[in-house]
């Protein structure tokens, strides 16, 4: 009897993917279907630097990454989190480690053989995958594409939304679904670019820097500091340390950089006080503070006179100006903000709308910095919205957890 029963997932991305798994481990027939050629795109590309799966750190200290959605997301990350992640990389043969961050990473350092084992698996499990399909909007009772063959429909028992946010369109999240949901009344938050680099206008000096890391420093916005490291680039700066204060910087946030963050402003005072003698500024404040060229080279950057008191130079160090036109634009981000709002979905994440219609992963309004858990949940949410997609096939409707 359950062979009789549907599921469409579209999205080939973690989240779909896993939709799909748990779907096929109820015994429904489901087909995915792809906007792009391949399935996974922007799950490689995450791995190419090496993929960061999952953060292994307390339940708490996790929850607390998703800022206000964490409520909406804490049954969901319980039911798969980071334990379930490791556990299920395990299962794929993608033995994983804990690095010193406490993130979490395949030993392969990238995703590609993850990805064919999980699709192996998924093949053997009768998921069937149609690719060039585009989603285009809802039916009565049917969901149309644009397929290589012409239009299509396809009319399940239920579906999973999963097409991911708004960056990366090449890679396939180019946020086009949101025309769809938006004329069947479904109310979407605007998308914003996370963890996204800042645009900044470097002068020429500051040309040899550019693919340089700068390390040991503090981020500060209004009154939070996150320490973090980031990269120079001809474009700006990027880098998990700006990316974790891209919300606060989206909301309006004074942006400055603390370039001595192991030292206090009385230790840096004290310091500025030796005798300079001769010695050029450059190299009296390589000596006295251990300020490295790129440092040196930023606190001109953003300050053309060096005040010459010490109490006043070292508050300056302490929390200098980073002046910067904007976050980059919203398809460079990594991930983005914005999307299907809570408050459309039940805590099953169907649509309240679209009864049997369910959403998973990054089109959902939530957002987090790097560090695994943006893969983490998109996994989560998929698992979730699966578990309770299948529930509402087989039995015509689902409890509320």
């Amino acid at each position: 009897m359950s062979l009789e029963k549907t599921a469409l997932v579209i999205g080939g991305g973690p989240s779909g993917l896993m939709a799909a798994e748990q779907l096929a481990l109820a015994k429904l027939k489901v087909t995915l279907v792809e906007a792009k050629a391949a399935v996974g795109r922007k799950f490689l590309m995450a791995g190419k630097s090496g993929l960061n799966l999952t953060k292994n750190e307390d339940f708490e200290s996790f929850l607390n990454a998703f800022y206000e959605s964490k409520s909406s997301l804490e049954l969901i990350l319980q039911n798969f989190g980071p334990n379930q992640v490791m556990q299920w990389a395990d299962e794929l043969e993608a033995k994983v480690f804990t690095g010193s961050t406490k993130r979490v990473f395949p030993e392969a350092m990238k995703a590609s053989p993850l990805l064919r084992t999980w699709l192996t698996r998924l093949i053997r499990s009768n998921v069937d995958f149609k690719t060039n399909w585009r989603w285009i909007r809802f039916g009565k009772d049917s969901f149309s594409f644009d397929t290589p063959q012409g239009p299509k429909s396809i009319s399940p028992n239920v579906c999973v939304l999963a097409m991911g946010g708004a960056s990366w369109s090449k890679l396939g999240s180019d946020g086009a679904w949101t025309a769809s949901l938006a004329d069947a009344g479904i109310s979407l938050t605007p998308f914003g670019a996370a963890n996204a680099a800042l645009d900044i206008n470097w002068s020429e000096h500051m040309k040899r820097f550019f693919g340089t890391p700068l390390k040991s420093v503090c981020f500060k916005v209004d009154k939070k500091s996150i320490r973090g490291e980031a990269v120079i680039s001809s474009k700006g700066l990027e880098g998990s340390g700006v990316y974790s204060i891209n919300r606060d910087l989206r909301q309006g946030g004074e942006l400055s950089l603390d370039i001595l963050p192991d030292w206090s402003q009385k230790k840096i005072i004290n310091a500025l006080k030796r005798p300079k003698g001769k010695q050029s500024l450059n190299n009296f404040l390589r000596k006295v503070l251990r300020l490295d060229p790129l440092k040196q080279s930023l606190l001109r950057e953003f300050c053309s006179k060096l005040p010459p008191e010490p109490a006043v130079l070292a508050k300056l160090l302490k929390s200098l100006p980073l002046h910067y036109v904007r976050l980059r634009p919203l398809d460079e981000a990594i991930s983005t903000s914005g999307g299907v709002a809570f408050s459309e979905l039940d805590e099953r994440l169907m649509l309240k709308r679209k009864p049997g219609v369910f959403c998973a992963g990054e089109m959902i309004d939530w957002e987090a910095p790097t560090g695994g858990y943006l893969i983490t949940a998109s996994l989560a949410t998929g698992a979730w919205a699966g578990q309770y997609a299948a529930k509402f096939a087989l039995e015509g409707t689902a409890d509320s957890p």
